[in-house]
């Protein structure tokens, strides 16, 4: 967080030269790049899962319960995004929203800087998380008069960290845009891409796989510090590295200790290794059309080429070759009437073997 909290500060402080009709050829002044921001924070709570009532007849009939903490989230943030005409302006944010917009490549305002850092930390279903969205984006269009020129660009830095789809990522994208002449308000781009991030094709338990592909998981646990006590009686009782019993039969011990054993050696294991950079080709459209009755807008992007390195832990020896990496998203609103009308919006994401998305649909009435 620290080393993007860096990165951040030196982007804003390296000047672009803006050309926008106030300010032709002048540098862009720190009180102009976060006029019109938002700063906010909130917090937010709501009951979780109900409790559980659970039943064990081993040592006689006993009941438990399982409980639930409550779900909560604390949420802070800066942002400096011009609102689409779809968008309505809110009294107050304070973070529920779902800005679906936020990931579109291109955004409303042309020669500017936009910006979001916003970090969340909340607990959903008794499991805490972090999540992060950060990103600068700028979009140069002088309007030098052509459907292709390469003062046309997109540069945009963002790191996304979702702690519920367990995925998290640095990238940097350039690309050069291409206006439609055929179909008014579509744009498409090309480019490169630059992420960094864990080692995702990495599999830690790959070497405890046995030729039958059976996993060897009882002598993982032992080499983890977990030991077995033998009772004399053909029974078994198993200890965690803390010497808490954790298990009093091969049942409990397979169906309930082993995947929390599992999964916390994958991740020891995925932390110890350093993160990796990939460089994709990346290509992608972006299409918005607004009046008061009906809109949409909608994107997509394409990673079909990824550079080789070589790497022991390549994302390409996981797949045995290349892969497709995509994201798209689309808003869309229609009255038919003064009454009624209909919305669909949301996005999907597909990085390496991790899959993210959010939609929203539905139908509204108006009664006057």
């Amino acid at each position: 967080m620290k080393k993007i909290i860096v990165i951040i500060l030196a982007i804003i402080s390296l000047q672009v030269t803006a050309q926008d009709s106030k300010h032709t050829g002048s540098q862009i002044k720190i009180k102009d790049l976060f006029k019109f921001g938002t700063v906010y924070g909130a917090v937010n709570g709501g009951t979780s899962l109900s409790d559980e009532d659970q039943f064990s007849v081993t040592n006689g009939l006993q009941t438990s319960i399982v409980e639930t903490p409550y779900d909560y989230s604390v949420l802070f943030g800066v942002r400096k995004i011009k609102r689409f005409g779809y968008e309505s302006k809110e009294s107050f944010k304070n973070g529920t929203e779902n800005s679906y917009s936020d990931a579109a490549t291109i955004g409303k305002w042309n020669n500017k800087v936009e910006f979001l850092f916003q970090g969340e930390y909340k607990r959903q279903q008794g499991e805490t998380y972090l999540d992060q969205h950060h990103f600068i984006r700028y979009v140069g269009h002088d309007g030098c008069g052509e459907d292709f020129c390469f003062k046309h660009f997109i540069v945009k830095l963002e790191y996304l960290e979702d702690g519920f789809a367990d995925i998290k990522y640095f990238e940097a994208s350039e690309r050069l845009t291409y206006n439609s002449p055929k179909i008014e308000n579509l744009t498409f781009n090309i480019g490169a891409a630059q992420r960094l991030a864990e080692p995702y094709g990495y599999d830690p338990l790959e070497e405890w796989l046995l030729s039958n592909n059976n996993l060897h998981y009882t002598f993982l646990a032992l080499e983890e510090g977990y030991t077995v006590e033998f009772d004399g009686q053909g029974g078994e009782i198993y200890y965690d590295p803390s010497g808490n019993e954790v298990a009093n039969s091969t049942e409990v011990w397979e169906a309930v200790t082993i995947p929390t054993v599992l999964s916390d050696y994958t991740e020891k294991k995925r932390n110890e290794l350093d993160n990796t950079i990939q460089h994709s080709l990346v290509i992608g459209f972006d299409y918005y059309k607004y009046t008061k009755t009906s809109w949409l807008h909608t994107w997509g992007n394409a990673m079909p080429y990824h550079y080789d390195d070589g790497g022991e832990f390549s994302y390409h020896k996981f797949v045995g070759g290349q892969w497709l990496d995509y994201s798209a998203g689309i808003v869309f609103g229609h009255w038919f009437n003064k009454n009624l009308g209909v919305f669909i919006e949301g996005t999907y994401n597909k990085y390496w073997n991790r899959e993210w998305h959010g939609f929203s649909a539905g139908i509204n009435y108006r009664v006057f």
